[in-house]
C-alpha cells in the first residue's frame, strides 16, 4: 500500500480509538525510552511531617529524611490482524480497508481500555454500598446514590487526592451552573440510569458552555464528582447479584507507558504486491493489523475509591 494511503488508515484507526473508550484517558503518561528496558519505574517522594515543634535558640534541629515509594511496570506488545481476499476486494461494493481500520481502531480501543479498566478496579480503596461490608453481603437495592457519591469523596478528600477538573464558570446562557475541581466518576449506563434519580444530580446541559467539559461522554455530575460513561465497566458476581464496580479517581492514581516512538501502529500486507512471498503463491490473501505497546500500573491506592453496589434491574 502506498504511503498516503496507509498514512489515512493509521489516522482512522486512531481516531476510532479515542472517542469510545474513556479508562486510560486520565493517567499519567510516561514513555520508556528506546533501545533500553521494557521496565519503567515511577517514583513518588512521601510527605514530610510538619514540624510544629519551636526551635531553640542555637540548637540544630534533628531534621527529617526523605522517604520514597517506587512503582515498577513492564510494557508489552498487544495487536491483532484481519485476513481478506483479492476476490472479495473485487465484488464488495463499500471501502472495505476503511471499514477494516474502523473496525481494528475500535477492537484496539478496546483492549486499552480494558487493560486500564482491569488495572483500575483492583485499586484497594473499597467503598460497599449501603449496608453491605464485603462483596458477597451487596444486596440488591444497594443501588450507586448520592449518599454513596459523598462518601467516596470525603474519602478521597481525607487520603488528600487531588481533583481532576479545574474549576469551570457558568456561562451567560439560561439555567447553568458552575462546575467546581472535581474528581472523575467512570459509570456504566446501569448505574448512571440510578444515578439520575438523585435530587442531587446535575445533567451536562445545565453545565457551563465553555470549553471545560471532558467530551461527548461525559454525562453530568453529583458532589465533587463529574461522571463519564464508560463503554465497559466491571462487573462480579456476589452471592445474589451482578455488582458493578465505579471509581472515583483522583490524580496520579494510575499510569501508563509505552515504548518512545512505538505508538499504535496499522500494518498492511498485500501479497500482490510481494512477488517473494511464497506463503501465497496466487496472490490471494492480503492482511491489515495494528500493534501497540502498552502497559498501565496503579501509582498510589490512596487516590482513587472503588465502589461496589448494584444496578436497578
Amino acid at each position: 500500500m502506498t504511503a498516503a494511503v496507509n498514512n489515512y488508515l493509521d489516522k482512522t484507526l486512531l481516531v476510532r480509538a479515542y472517542p469510545h473508550f474513556v479508562h486510560a484517558l486520565w493517567g499519567q503518561v510516561r514513555d520508556i525510552p528506546r533501545n533500553s528496558t521494557p521496565v519503567i519505574k515511577f517514583r513518588r517522594y512521601t510527605n514530610l511531617t510538619a514540624a510544629t515543634t519551636a526551635l531553640t535558640q542555637g540548637v540544630t534541629p534533628t531534621g527529617s529524611q526523605l522517604a520514597i515509594t517506587d512503582v515498577t511496570a513492564t510494557a508489552a506488545q498487544y495487536g491483532d490482524f484481519v485476513t481478506t481476499t483479492d476476490f472479495l476486494d473485487m465484488t464488495v461494493v463499500e471501502d472495505m480497508k476503511t471499514e477494516m481500520a474502523q473496525l481494528l481502531g475500535d477492537q484496539m480501543g478496546d483492549t486499552i481500555d480494558q487493560l486500564v479498566r482491569d488495572t483500575i478496579t483492583a485499586g484497594t480503596t473499597i467503598q460497599y454500598a449501603s449496608t453491605a461490608t464485603t462483596r458477597a453481603t451487596v444486596l440488591a437495592g444497594m443501588i450507586l446514590n448520592g449518599d454513596e457519591i459523598r462518601e467516596a469523596v470525603r474519602t478521597n478528600q481525607g487520603n488528600n487526592a487531588k481533583e481532576v477538573t479545574e474549576k469551570m464558570s457558568p456561562s451567560p446562557g439560561f439555567n447553568t451552573s458552575p462546575v467546581a475541581p472535581a474528581y472523575i466518576g467512570i459509570i456504566s449506563h446501569q448505574s448512571l440510569f440510578d444515578l439520575k434519580k438523585d435530587p442531587d444530580w446535575v445533567p451536562i446541559e445545565e453545565y457551563s458552555q465553555s470549553d471545560g467539559r471532558l467530551g461527548t461522554f461525559e454525562k453530568g455530575k453529583l458532589d465533587d464528582v463529574r461522571f463519564v460513561l464508560a463503554g465497559s465497566q466491571a462487573k462480579t458476581q456476589s452471592s445474589t447479584v451482578t455488582v458493578h464496580q465505579t471509581v472515583i479517581l483522583g490524580q496520579e492514581f494510575y499510569g501508563i507507558t509505552r515504548i518512545s516512538g512505538e505508538t499504535a501502529k496499522t500494518i498492511t500486507k498485500s501479497a500482490a504486491n510481494d512477488d517473494t512471498d511464497r506463503s501465497d503463491p496466487l496472490n490471494q490473501r492480503s492482511t491489515m493489523g495494528w500493534k501497540i505497546t502498552f502497559v498501565t500500573t496503579r501509582l498510589n491506592e490512596n487516590f482513587a475509591v472503588r465502589i461496589e453496589h448494584a444496578v436497578s434491574s
